[in-house]
C-alpha cells in the first residue's frame, strides 16, 4: 500500500482530511517538537479509532509535513509512491 493511499484511506475512515487532523493535532499541542509518537497515536486511536499503521502515517505528516522519502517513490517497496509529495487536501480535491 503506497503512503498515499494510508492516508486516503484514514480519511474515508474519519471523515477528515489529513489537513484537518493536522490541524486537530496543532489544537492538542501535537505539532510541537516535544510530542511523542506514542502521545499521538493514543489520541488517534482513541478519538478516530485509528490503528497503529494509520496512525503512523498521520503522525508523519504531523512531524514532517507532506515530503517523504525519495527512497519511496517508484519502487515497489511497502510505502512505494509516484511522488516525493504526498496529497494532504482530500482525496476529492486530488489532481489527476
Amino acid at each position: 500500500m503506497s503512503f498515499q493511499a494510508y492516508l486516503d484511506a484514514v480519511e474515508k475512515k474519519t471523515g477528515l482530511t489529513p489537513r484537518q487532523l493536522i490541524a486537530k493535532a496543532a489544537e492538542k499541542g501535537f505539532v510541537d517538537d516535544s510530542a511523542k509518537a506514542g502521545q499521538i497515536l493514543e489520541w488517534l486511536a482513541s478519538d478516530y479509532q485509528l490503528g497503529r499503521g494509520y496512525g503512523m502515517a498521520i503522525v508523519h505528516v504531523i512531524k514532517n509535513g507532506a515530503r517523504i522519502d525519495s527512497k519511496h517513490v517508484g519502487t515497489s517497496g511497502t510505502h512505494r509512491d509516484e511522488s516525493d509529495t504526498l496529497w494532504l487536501d482530500g482525496a476529492a480535491s486530488k489532481p489527476g
